[in-house]
């Protein structure tokens, strides 16, 4: 159990860390400034990225790199190499905090296997797209967050409406759409009180890597067997929606259960929030059935991805017996294989693995379990379920994810088991998968009216001019 555990997983972060997050830093800030002058300070946090990496395997690439953008030279290859550098890192953070949480828990954990040919997947794609957009993220790099305005921002359009026609590219295709919408939403960025360093930086390095040639696809099988749900995360934006599933796999033919994921996602407008937002992922009637119902779901030949990744598919999935997700917990989650971590993915905020805890005393902003004390995470509490603070304040029991951020462990709840008004409760936040549960959420939905049925019919409208 997590309680007897957690006076390891909150000890001291491993040795090394702080000082790899340092350099992380140092980078940042010189990519903040831009590499077309490198001044004192920014030349010192290159030439302190390369010293660290010197004895690895990328040491010779990165030293040259931080050479020639020291000297106003900045070569796509020599961005790659920086931008690896620091990928490299985040993952010998990622690794070290993950290898800790696996100790704590007792959870084995399957090795990463590469893909195979990294060319396989692209072979076919144009080399100019990718040459694209690595021009456009190096304009980005030599002025810097401070230098960007609204004709560089724009400047991606074109290149991202390529990368969009182009399936296997939409990944990249749309990581450089959120990062050019955040940059336009921002400029001018030099009019900025306090600019988004580290969140920028991640995106732009995930970028520069994936417009690479590389080992970068998950690979995967193809698996049958039965799903059992444990949790939903919901992650509510402005402009999408998307509900990722943690479950346990358990494979046809006997094979050890394990660990996966599953999402399934939606694009909206920021006037469609709260239980609304299933609505837009009504085309998932069986994963949406299971997770109202609390049921099991039995998938034939579902893609699974390497990383852990079932890549969702409504026709290819029927629901099952009722499967109670604290039930599965507490039988099966001590002993299920967790799944690898693909390259790009080892980084720290990454981190979100399942756990069930039970017999703790809360204030409810933390859990005290004997003494040791994890940080709950509530402003991840989605409003398009019943799950609220007040519910894990008063739980006996918790489902949820463990996650590390801003230099330390917290608790992100998916599932409570509470006593309300003398009664037991449980909640769940996909339990209004199939529309709210609550009378007072019902009524508040029926005054204000069917939101998304109102502008599919307005869109159609205008379709129709």
């Amino acid at each position: 159990m997590l309680d007897v555990q957690l006076s390891e997983l909150l000890g001291a972060a491993p040795s090394g860390a702080g000082e790899a997050l340092d350099l992380v830093a140092g980078f940042d800030g010189a990519l903040t400034h831009g590499f077309a002058r490198i001044g004192e300070d920014p030349a010192a946090a290159l030439a302190a990225l390369a010293g660290a990496l010197a004895g690895t395997p990328v040491g010779e690439r990165v030293s040259e790199a931080v050479e020639k953008v020291s000297a106003g030279s900045v070569g796509d290859e020599h961005l790659a190499a920086l931008a690896g550098a620091r990928a490299a890192l985040f993952g010998a953070v990622h690794d070290a905090l993950l290898g800790h949480l696996d100790a704590a828990l007792g959870r084995t954990r399957a090795a990463w296997e590469p893909a195979g040919d990294p060319d396989g997947d692209t072979a076919e794609v144009a080399d100019n797209l990718l040459a694209g957009c690595r021009v456009w993220l190096r304009e980005l790099a030599i002025v810097g967050w401070r230098g960007v305005d609204h004709d560089l921002v724009s400047s991606a359009d074109q290149t991202i409406e390529a990368l969009l026609a182009v399936p296997e590219l939409r990944g990249l295709a749309v990581l450089l759409d959120g990062l050019a919408t955040e940059l336009r939403a921002s400029c001018p960025v030099a009019t900025m009180e306090r600019v988004p360093v580290r969140r920028w930086a991640d995106l732009w390095t995930r970028a520069m890597l994936l417009s690479q040639r590389g080992p970068w696809s998950a690979g995967g099988e193809r698996v049958s067997g039965r799903l059992l749900i444990l949790g939903a995360d919901v992650h509510e934006h402005a402009t999408a929606v998307r509900v990722q599933v943690h479950g346990i796999l358990e494979a046809a033919g006997g094979a050890p259960a394990r660990l996966v994921r599953t999402s399934v996602a939606a694009a909206k407008v920021d006037t469609i929030v709260g239980p609304t937002l299933w609505r837009l992922l009504g085309g998932h009637p069986v994963l949406l059935a299971a997770l109202a119902e609390h049921r099991a779901v039995e998938i034939t030949d579902m893609p699974l991805l390497s990383g852990g990744d079932l890549v969702w598919h409504d026709d290819r999935a029927r629901a099952g017996e009722e499967a109670d997700p604290f039930a599965i917990a507490r039988v099966q989650l001590a002993e299920v294989t967790a799944p690898p971590v693909t390259p790009l993915d080892r980084h720290p905020v990454r981190i979100a693995e399942p756990v069930l805890v039970e017999g703790y005393k809360t204030d409810g902003r933390a859990f005290d379990l004997g003494g040791h004390t994890i940080r709950l995470d509530l402003d991840r509490l989605p409003s398009a379920g019943p799950l609220t603070p007040e519910l894990v304040k008063a739980s006996t029991a918790c489902l949820g994810l463990v996650r590390w951020d801003a230099g330390q462990w917290s608790l992100q709840p998916l599932a409570v088991q509470a006593t309300a008004k003398k009664k037991p409760v449980t909640a769940h936040n996909g339990d209004w998968a199939m529309g709210p549960t609550d009378p007072k959420v019902v009524k508040a939905e029926a005054r204000a009216g069917d939101v998304v049925a109102v502008l599919r019919e307005r869109a159609g409208r205008l379709l129709r001019k």
